[in-house]
């Protein structure tokens, strides 16, 4: 599936799993930045939304509840995620309300979160600034993982995933047998096996009724599987 229909699953699981106020933060909380984030920065770099947390409540210096746009969770490490304004975060005449907002990022790397902020006005202009500062900021954390990386692909599936990023993202399996010398069912059997995984799309054809190509989904960890 795509960016709009794992959007929506992934947001319905976190509402399903709030009440009160948590829940309403979240439906009024999640607005146009956090989706711009979401689909032109978060989507590219990991094609799913695994252990992201949108509006993540947590407390501040004060111990009063705060809610963070996005919080990220992959293992030890922690990151708070902000998508900042223009408006609201400069321009901001209530300086106790700014004061209190710088007060809060320190207090998160306090309590152990990363803090990332990124501007609006880039999510709109230039995504691939914010994509690349993300990729270097995530990369050595991923590396981490147990179960992410290297090992979580075959020889001939990294072969797959090479030939289809060169492909400008578009891979049939004739294309596949050919440039590999691979049996048409063993192409086959590890194409359903990276659908699987997330890293393929079946592309029907213009009638509607048969996948003669794949669509290849970009992950932040290409550049080392091959």
């Amino acid at each position: 599936m795509g960016f709009a229909e794992e959007h929506e699953k992934w947001l319905n699981r976190h509402k399903r799993r709030r009440t009160g106020e948590r829940l309403d933060r979240l439906e009024r909380g999640h607005g146009h930045g956090e989706k711009l984030f979401a689909e032109r920065v978060w989507w590219p770099l990991f094609g799913d939304f695994k252990h992201l947390h949108p509006e993540y409540e947590v407390s501040d210096w004060r111990g009063r509840p705060y809610f963070v746009d996005y919080v990220w969770k992959p293992g030890q490490v922690k990151f708070a995620i902000e998508i900042k304004g223009y408006g609201p975060h400069v321009q901001n005449t209530d300086r106790t309300r700014y004061r209190q907002e710088l007060n809060r990022e320190t207090y998160l790397q306090i309590a152990g979160y990363r803090v990332l902020a990124v501007p609006y006005d880039d999510l709109e202009s230039s995504p691939e600034l914010t994509i690349s500062l993300c990729k270097t900021l995530f990369f050595p954390c991923l590396l981490q993982k147990s179960g992410d990386g290297l090992s979580k692909y075959t020889k001939l599936e990294r072969e797959i995933l090479r030939l289809a990023a060169c492909s400008d993202g578009i891979i049939r399996p004739v294309d596949l047998v050919h440039g590999l010398a691979a049996d048409p069912k063993t192409i086959k059997r590890h194409i359903t096996q990276l659908c699987e995984k997330g890293r393929l799309k079946p592309v029907l054809s213009s009638s509607g009724s048969r996948i003669r190509k794949y669509e290849y989904i970009h992950n932040m960890l290409d550049n080392d599987l091959w």
